[in-house]
């Protein structure tokens, strides 16, 4: 193909892709387009090093300025697309100009989910966590001795509260369900994270929602909790989950369900219409998943760069994802989706411990805290598609590389 490409998302997969078809010399025209009006750039460390002031910006973009231009991507920044006609094969951007393309790439990623106006949603105070403007306003909040709200938690919320404690700020996190991590870890994750932030001053309130957030001269400054206590807050951060960019996708009728339906080579329901990413639903070992982490991003987003240069490969995730609290790294191997049974292994370090997932006897997943060596092995076993032999795993003494032999 030499006609244009459009990547709508400047984002992770939106840049990845781009680059990709670069590096295996594909020439076509590519126009990457992006909301934001700084040059596409790393998530993750905006929520850790660079709202702590350890990471300067410039250190969070992907490549300079020039690069763009020498390698022939037309980068369009500060604007957005609001329609996609497909029989015409081009999008109407948000001066009312229209772009065309042969091929179409959604990498429109996700959106954290608000809260409504009607309990306060809407005071001034009241954050998310997703983009670099909202970590530049954190940074002004977050000073010591003031009272955080965290609603929510999840990775998101408990990752806030981390920083939030780093930099001297009092910590409230409240989360309605039973416990924290509930949707996305078993509960020895979740004790062991719950008592890491414990330990740090962070109070955490399980089975407590919010009825409303109390606002006065439109900024907040408490909030009415589910068991009817109120509390003083200086701020809030809301940390309850994502929802995929589809928007556009359902306009122009493409398949939509949670996420954007594709295949296994990213193609949508439109032939010349691929999408990659955060915004995607994509096939997994039979099943239909959504893949919320930079690491699915950039292998998805360099699978179909593969397959637009001429490439028949499908796109095998092999899931893994990583979340920094204080000075402890969780990192995730595997997908833990319908596991009935775990398995807790104790580290070499103190302070080390993997948890080791299984459904229905196979081996699907581990959560390593502080425990590098559970993670390499567990990747290993996950991507060589060996069962580990529960024995050695129940043994702490026993070296994790018997498990490969």
């Amino acid at each position: 193909m030499t006609g244009r490409l459009v990547i709508i998302g400047a984002g992770q997969a939106g840049f990845a892709l781009a680059a990709k078809l670069r590096s295996l010399k594909d020439e076509r025209p590519i126009t990457l387009i992006g909301a934001e009006d700084v040059l596409p750039y790393q998530r993750p460390p905006l929520s850790k090093k660079y709202l702590l002031g350890e990471m300067e910006f410039d250190r969070l973009t992907f490549r300079p300025e020039n690069w763009y231009a020498e390698n022939a991507v037309d980068l369009r920044l500060s604007t957005y697309v609001e329609q996609i006609d497909c029989s015409g094969r081009r999008v109407r951007m948000q001066d009312g100009s229209w772009l065309d393309y042969e091929t179409l790439v959604l990498a429109t990623g996700a959106a954290p989910r608000t809260l409504p106006a009607a309990i306060g949603g809407d005071l001034e105070g009241v954050h998310l966590m997703r983009d670099k403007r909202d970590a530049d306003e954190l940074a002004h909040e977050m000073r010591p001795g003031r009272r955080l709200l965290v609603i929510g938690g999840g990775y998101i919320g408990l990752e806030a509260a981390a920083v939030a404690r780093a930099r001297g700020v009092e910590v409230v996190l409240i989360e309605m369900a039973d416990r924290i991590l509930c949707r996305v870890a078993a509960p020895e994750t979740a004790d062991v994270i719950r008592t890491i932030h414990l330990q740090h001053g962070v109070t955490i309130r399980e089975r407590t929602g919010l009825t409303r957030l109390i606002g006065r001269g439109g900024r907040i400054c408490g909030a009415e909790l589910s068991d009817g206590s109120v509390i003083d807050v200086d701020f809030a951060i809301i940390g309850i989950g994502v929802a995929p960019n589809d928007g556009l996708a359902q306009q122009c009728g493409l398949e939509v369900g949670n996420g954007i339906i594709v295949d296994a080579f990213g193609r949508t329901s439109d032939p010349a219409i691929y999408a990659a990413g955060d915004c995607t639903q994509l096939p997994w070992k039979g099943e239909r998943i959504r893949l919320e982490s930079v690491q699915n991003a950039v292998d998805q987003a360099e699978a179909i760069a593969a397959v637009l240069a001429g490439g028949a490969e499908p796109y095998r995730p092999k899931p893994w994802f990583w979340s920094d609290q204080y000075d402890v790294k969780l990192q995730i191997a595997g997908f833990n989706l319908g596991y009935d049974e775990t398995l807790v292994r104790p580290g070499m370090r103190e302070g080390s411990v993997s948890i080791w997932y299984f459904r229905e006897g196979s081996f699907v997943a581990v959560d390593a805290i502080n425990d590098a060596k559970a993670y390499v092995t567990g990747k290993k076993l996950l991507d060589m598609g060996i069962e580990p032999d529960r024995a050695i795993l129940a043994d702490a003494a026993a070296d994790l590389k018997q498990l490969l032999s």
